[in-house]
């Protein structure tokens, strides 16, 4: 181990406690690292501070100390329903190890209770617990944090709790934006105390973190600590002993280059990230069965009970591989990681930083290596340029075993290899459509038959990034995929019992279809009939009526011509009176002499 110190810790202008150096001395750390040498003092002295600093630089020390001894310095102390320190953090493996530092120190200082809040756990619990034994420092993720400001009804208080607060902290604050945490920070800062000391702890600085500076901090002081050795113009993030290598192969020779890989290092511990959730559970299945004599683990956001007791156990391990997502990206100290392995980049430079940043911690050596399709390498280019990361070649291994076969035999035995092998590929296809290198990580020029073949599909999934295209480089399995069956016996059966209810509704649905439409066509015909004969009726009566019409003006001009031969109107009313009628339907020429005296 590489020592990158800033002097002991007697040497800080504000003397420690003596049980704090004793707690520090149990640890291991006789000296102070860069960015814990510059921000204690400025702790302990109440200045709110932002600081940035590369992965794997103490900056937990750098909070946890300034934290104690504030509390220490307090005139009154603390009651055990009394908070004097929140440290929030983004992910729930991370305060888990935060948690774990903090213990080391306050197991010296019985007069603080310490409590973590995190998801996947019972909050009914948490809260009996913070009644119990109270919580002077709460280390927790924002969601469960903001939750427990929410159940006064169950007997706790938290806004009255908090009035106490002395320190507020956010560790890796720039992913607790990112993570769309932002409303719960909010809400939570809203709640707090305002006179109050504030840190905020990161590897990058973006945009959304200075807005959170300017609001949440009273005339910050920041800090930037750089690597020694590294140029103050520089920008580096990924520590200096760190050794960063890429490699270039085909989609449908990745995984093979993969396994190889982890063959050959059995010995060592890896992280090996992927993209999505989806993506770990196939690819962490298929290492699994085919890498044999080490132990490997999964995990990602999505599991909600498993993470903690998995992230705990691969921690303790000498050897092992941790298959996972960028859930395990940040902060996160595993003891001894040799290897950090991208499978797929992930959908940001930051992000890429922070992966690397899980080995070559606190003056320890590393490598990291990142595996590109022949298209995406222009993405070396682009982190030398971005995060200052220069990376090197690692060329392909030789030897190589092509195990696609393997997997595929593997999908056709058991259905849950095969369903879990198609969300893997869709999930990847939509991660990889929402990068944000999207100049470099086009999805247009994915060629979507490669990469099926290095899924090992059996056919290609329905989705619409493949609809209405062909790939004759890729061959679908000749095989009806409804009949393979899980290999879990039960789930088989209940696979089988549900294809059976949809059958019977199948066949249900159909005669139902078929009876409406034989009605609907005896309707139509019967209301054709009936339009028919109405029309018919309609015409009918439209005649008659004409007819009496006639009829009646035949009379009225019949009687006109009666009173004209009686005398009782003369020629000149009687013409003027059939001009009134308007219809005029005989004439007086029309109507000879014999017919008035035949009518008389």
């Amino acid at each position: 181990m590489e020592h990158v110190t800033e002097g002991s810790w007697e040497s800080l202008p504000v003397p420690l406690h003596p049980r704090v150096l004793g707690a520090l001395r149990e640890l291991g750390f006789p000296y102070m690292t860069p960015v814990q040498s510059a921000t204690i003092p400025l702790f302990m002295r109440n200045k709110d501070v932002a600081a940035e600093a590369v992965t794997g630089s103490g900056k937990t020390l750098a909070f946890v100390i300034p934290i104690l001894e504030i509390l220490l310095r307090r005139e009154e102390k603390l009651k055990k329903s009394q908070v004097g320190a929140i440290i929030i953090t983004p992910t729930r493996e991370l305060a888990i190890q935060i948690d774990e530092v903090l213990s080391h120190f306050t197991k010296h200082f019985p007069q603080f209770s310490q409590i973590l809040w995190i998801g996947g756990r019972n909050p009914g619990e948490d809260v009996e617990r913070f009644r119990q034994q109270g919580g002077n420092i709460i280390v927790a993720t924002p969601g469960r944090l903001e939750d427990m400001f929410r159940r006064k009804a169950e007997g706790l208080d938290l806004a009255s709790c908090v009035r106490s607060l002395d320190v507020l902290v956010l560790d890796e604050a720039d992913r607790l934006l990112d993570m769309g945490f932002e409303a719960s920070i909010n809400t939570i800062l809203e709640l707090l105390p305002k006179q109050r000391r504030t840190g905020l702890f990161s590897a990058t600085q973006t945009q959304e973190v200075e807005n959170l500076v300017r609001a949440g901090l009273r005339n910050p002081v920041r800090v930037s600590v750089k690597e020694k050795g590294v140029a103050a113009s520089s920008a580096q993030k990924t520590p200096s002993r760190l050794e960063n290598y890429y490699m270039v192969c085909k989609a449908d020779e990745k995984f093979n280059q993969l396994v190889h890989f982890l063959r050959n290092h059995k010995q060592e511990k890896h992280l090996v990230f992927f993209s999505t959730c989806a993506c770990v559970e196939y690819y962490g299945k298929a290492l699994e069965a085919l890498v044999k004599g080490v132990k490997i683990m999964c995990i990602h956001g999505k599991m909600k009970y498993k993470r903690n007791k998995i992230f705990m156990e691969f921690r303790k391990l000498q050897s092992g591989i941790l298959v996972c997502t960028d859930v395990m990206a940040r902060g996160i100290d595993i003891p001894e990681v040799n290897w950090v392995l991208q499978y797929d980049p992930p959908s940001s430079a930051s992000a890429f930083v922070h992966r690397c940043g899980r080995t070559a911690r606190i003056g320890h050596r590393g490598s990291a290596l990142v595996f590109l399709l022949p298209m995406e390498e222009s993405y070396i280019n682009f982190l030398a340029i971005n995060q200052k990361c220069p990376l090197q070649e690692m060329k392909l291994q030789k030897s190589t075993v092509d195990l696609l076969p393997k997997l595929k035999s593997m999908a056709l035995a058991d259905r849950a290899v095969f369903e879990k092998g198609m969300k893997a590929f869709v999930s990847y296809v939509q991660a990889y459509a929402k990068h944000e290198c999207n100049l470099i990580f086009r999805l247009k020029d994915l060629d979507f038959a490669s990469l099926a073949r290095g899924f090992a599909l059996l056919r290609m999934p329905k989705m619409p990034e493949v609809r209405g295209k062909q790939f004759p480089d890729f061959v679908p399995v000749d095989i009806n995929t409804d009949t393979i069956p899980f290999k879990d016996k039960i789930r088989e059966k209940q696979r089988q019992k549900l294809l059976q209810q949809q059958r019977k509704e199948k066949t249900e649905n159909d005669k139902r279809r078929k009876f409406i439409k034989n009605k609907a066509w005896s309707k139509q015909k019967s209301k054709k009939e009936k339009k028919k004969k109405m029309n018919e009726k309609r015409k009918r009566e439209e005649g008659s009526d004409i007819e009496d019409e006639d009829m009646d003006e035949l009379l009225n001009d019949t009687r006109l011509l009666k009173k004209l031969k009686k005398g009782k109107i003369t020629e000149e009313e009687f013409e003027k009176s059939l001009l009134t009628t308007g219809k005029r339907t005989i004439k007086t020429a029309d109507l000879g002499i014999s017919d008035l005296e035949d009518d008389s």
